[in-house]
């Protein structure tokens, strides 16, 4: 008999629509025949971040970013890797004037020439760098959404101020919310106070499936957005205190696209075995829809990454026994699932794993 799973916490219904995302995006449609989804979790800014994240881009875009190997590339390496010549040339005649000194401008390059993806030499004194891979545009298209299954009215409240200074600041292309599906004719988060332009998702986790409750608009990432620091008005009624808000150029927020694209690369969303201890005897695996979900033993449910800590009380170090099976520590199921979610995300990465 299968093994009755309950998605009841925010985190094991997250993870059910990152699958569902990776496996069936966009909602309502299909992506084009050369496109792909990269889906990730918990990633955004430093004044926001999103549940998930989906980036859309080409197979062919993502196979060039693959070259760049699997760690995220920062702005001063994108910043070398895009403007590197095709010849030997002096760094400081191929590379644009930084705004800040030439001395961190060598540094990323030594890095670059570490994880080998730049050439570099010395000639005399002087350091010359050699393009070996082009960096790619390779993001189209970054999606927002925000998981809520189980939207009362406190979550509301929380979520309407968030997804207002998403909407304003148009980072994303397009910002939704995933809500759990229910038997009402009417989606209940549709009565909910929330800006016009966020889509409405309602999700059935057990079944895996999705359905548009309220589509959402496009938002303009490549214009000037609005970044609202204070909402104003306060708590009171009668504080009639005027919002603050400040612009965030079309550049600035094409730099924040890139930082989250490429952190979204490196993580993607099976990384949450990594904040986890599958290092206890009760941690171990759940097959659903042909998703790994982490499994606790003893609570026999999904636990929380929080939860899945050395300070839970039922926390067990795996048996020695189960680390004598392979050379030279090869570790019990624990250590499995890391290697296959590993795995599944390099193959999703367009990289080869052995």
């Amino acid at each position: 008999m299968t093994e009755q799973i309950q998605y009841d916490s925010e985190f094991a219904f997250e993870l059910r629509v990152c699958y569902w995302a990776e496996r069936e995006w966009p909602p309502g449609g299909t992506l084009a025949d050369d496109t792909v989804a990269l889906v990730a979790r918990q990633l955004g800014t430093k004044r926001r971040r999103w549940d998930t994240i989906v980036v859309e881009t080409t197979r062919e875009a993502l196979v060039r970013r693959a070259n760049l190997g699997t760690e995220r590339l920062d702005d001063d390496l994108r910043f070398v890797l895009r403007s590197a010549p095709e010849e030997w040339t002096y760094y400081r005649d191929a590379l644009p004037e930084p705004d800040y000194p030439w001395r961190y401008v060598r540094e990323t390059i030594h890095a670059a020439d570490d994880r080998g993806i730049l050439d570099v030499r010395k000639s005399g004194n002087r350091i010359e760098i050699r393009r070996r891979y082009r960096y790619p545009e390779w993001v189209e298209r970054i999606v927002a959404i925000e998981n809520k299954p189980d939207l009362d009215a406190s979550a509301a409240t929380a979520l309407q101020p968030q997804l207002e200074r998403d909407v304003a600041l148009g980072l994303a292309d397009e910002a939704w919310v995933a809500t759990r599906a229910t038997d009402a004719a009417v989606s209940p988060v549709l009565f909910e106070d929330l800006p016009v332009k966020a889509g409405v998702l309602e999700v059935d986790p057990t079944a895996l499936s999705a359905s548009i409750a309220w589509h959402a608009q496009a938002l303009e990432p490549a214009t000037p957005g609005t970044r609202i620091t204070d909402r104003g008005g306060g708590d009171s009624a009668f504080d009639q205190s005027a919002a603050t808000f400040e612009y965030v150029s079309p550049d600035r927020k094409a730099t924040l696209r890139y930082r989250i694209a490429e952190r979204a690369y490196e993580r993607g969303w099976r990384s949450f075995v990594d904040t986890m201890r599958p290092d206890c005897r009760w941690f171990g695996p759940r097959e659903r829809d042909g998703q790994v979900l982490p499994w606790c033993g003893s609570h026999c449910r999904v636990q929380t990454a929080n939860e899945c800590s050395g300070s839970c009380p039922a926390f067990e170090p795996e048996p020695p026994s189960w680390r004598q099976h392979g050379w030279p520590i090869d570790g019990g199921p624990g250590k499995t699932v890391t290697r296959l979610l590993a795995a599944r995300r390099a193959r999703l990465r367009g990289i080869k794993k052995s």
